[in-house]
């Protein structure tokens, strides 16, 4: 399966939400058919034909795209003390954090 490019996705979910908000606030001809093809496009991209599943399979494409591969601490002997005693839970931690993701 091809996967689109995230950028393109991303332009076209802010380009979607932007032409809706222009488009609550002031109903225009041209922004109507600016939208009818922002959704037709965002559509094919995400192969659905509901503007919602574009959406959703949109954000959920963006969301992978920000989780950055995890890698594991290798276990320490020694606590942080030096008292020879190891931390159970600190063994394995992500990058010595807690693994939290940061996205946003």
């Amino acid at each position: 399966m091809i996967v689109p490019d995230p950028k393109t996705v991303r332009t076209l979910l802010t380009r979607y939400a932007s032409l809706r908000i222009a488009q609550a606030e002031r109903e225009t001809p041209h922004t109507a058919r600016e939208l009818e093809d922002v959704i037709y496009t965002l559509c094919v991209l995400m192969a659905t034909s509901d503007v919602r599943a574009a959406v959703a399979a949109a954000d959920a494409l963006l969301a992978a795209e920000v989780r950055p591969p995890t890698a594991r601490v290798p276990k320490q002997d020694k606590d942080a003390a030096g008292d020879g005693e190891r931390d159970p839970d600190l063994d394995g931690e992500l990058d010595g954090e807690s693994g939290l993701s940061l996205a946003v």
